[in-house]
């Protein structure tokens, strides 16, 4: 259930499949919730492959196995058939070992869908083909701002950061030095509310309409079967998130709203938003994550930084590049703007991606 099923699960692991290691190190964590999109492709099983994310879960995959991924703006790419935990947040974006690979992906994605009213449709038309906003001179004149909030706690990760930062001022573009994002720890409350209530409301919705033939057709269905077969779902990790979510009442609920309002205007309105406004820029970069961490079936997961949180809240897009390794494990670079600038966020990530060709592929 894409990390939303307790406070201790694994990433990468599944009852029916067991753990998704990471191929740069199989010891090691791949992140998630798409672990098997950004492992296949790293491993190059794949082409490319396609993730799905509520808070994190393409970037953070991407960055810990050496691939570029795309979280694109919530709205910009259909939701149906796809499992969900809160709509307001949850997005689709490619996964490739490169940036063109990606932009390629992602007008391959594009359409209108009748099942999906919520496509937003910005421009008036939708883009086949964004392999033409790639450019080896898209950081020229770029007003990249640094988000200095989200630096100091892995020394060696903000060593790459300060190497790509310098890369970019090389190959021209302005450097807005710091460009912090404000943020607030009211968030973190009001953004698991929401993902409560809507992970409720959506899921039940989704699984009514499942044929007979599929064991649960509910929320509670489900809670009841994991419960029934614990030994095999949950002999690492239990469900607390789903009964909670399962408390929860409708959408009309004051609290569910109130939350809500919090979370656009906390990401958006004095986030994302004021941060591009106040410097005029054309994107904010910050670390993606720190090394993988060892898998470990007792403690969980290690995630750090709370800025895929804000992004993914606030549903903008952002891109995970490569940009260095420490101890052979893949360090990428976030570059993160506005609602519907995938354009802009390919052209400077291509630039960069160019300059450095900092990916190398995993010794399987």
């Amino acid at each position: 259930w894409a990390n939303f099923r307790s406070n201790q699960s694994i990433s990468g692991w599944s009852s029916r499949g067991g753990q998704t290691r990471n191929p740069y190190d199989a010891t090691r964590n791949p992140s998630g919730s798409s672990s098997g999109s950004a492992v296949a492709t790293a491993a190059n099983f794949c082409a490319f492959a396609l993730g799905t994310e509520t808070d994190g879960s393409i970037i953070s995959p991407s960055h810990a196995n050496g691939v570029v991924g795309l979280k694109t703006t919530r709205g910009l790419i259909s939701q149906s058939g796809i499992i969900p935990i809160a709509p307001s947040q949850d997005t689709v974006g490619p996964v490739g070992r490169s940036v063109e690979d990606v932009a390629l992906a992602l007008g391959a994605c594009l359409g209108r869908d009748p099942d999906d009213p919520t496509i937003i449709n910005p421009n008036g038309k939708l883009e086949a083909d964004y392999s033409h906003f790639l450019d080896t001179k898209g950081l020229e004149g770029a007003r990249i701002g640094i988000t200095r909030n989200f630096f100091g706690l892995y020394p060696t990760v903000d060593a790459i950061m300060e190497n790509s930062i310098n890369k970019m001022r090389e190959l021209g573009a302005e450097i807005i030095d710091p460009a912090n994002i404000k943020l607030s720890r009211k968030l973190s409350k009001s953004v698991y509310t929401v993902l409560l209530y809507e992970f409720k409301h959506s899921l039940n919705a989704y699984l009514a309409n499942l044929d007979n033939t599929a064991p649960v057709h509910s929320l509670e269905e489900l809670i009841a079967f994991n419960e029934s077969h614990s030994d095999t779902i949950m002999s690492y990790f239990g469900q607390e998130h789903l009964l909670k979510a399962q408390q929860m009442g409708p959408l009309t609920d004051p609290q569910y709203l109130e939350a809500l309002a919090e979370n656009i205007r906390i990401s958006r309105n004095e986030g994302i938003d004021a941060t591009i406004d106040e410097h005029h820029l054309d994107a904010i970069i910050t670390p993606s994550g720190i090394p993988a961490w060892k898998t470990d079936a007792i403690l969980g997961d290690r995630f750090w930084s709370s800025l895929p949180s804000i992004v993914a809240v606030a549903g903008y897009p952002s891109i995970t590049v490569p940009a260095g390794f420490i101890s052979g494990l893949p360090i990428g670079i976030s570059f993160i703007s506005g609602a519907f600038q995938e354009s802009t966020l390919l052209r400077l990530a291509y630039a960069f991606e160019q300059a450095t060709m900092a990916r190398k592929p995993p010794i399987l």
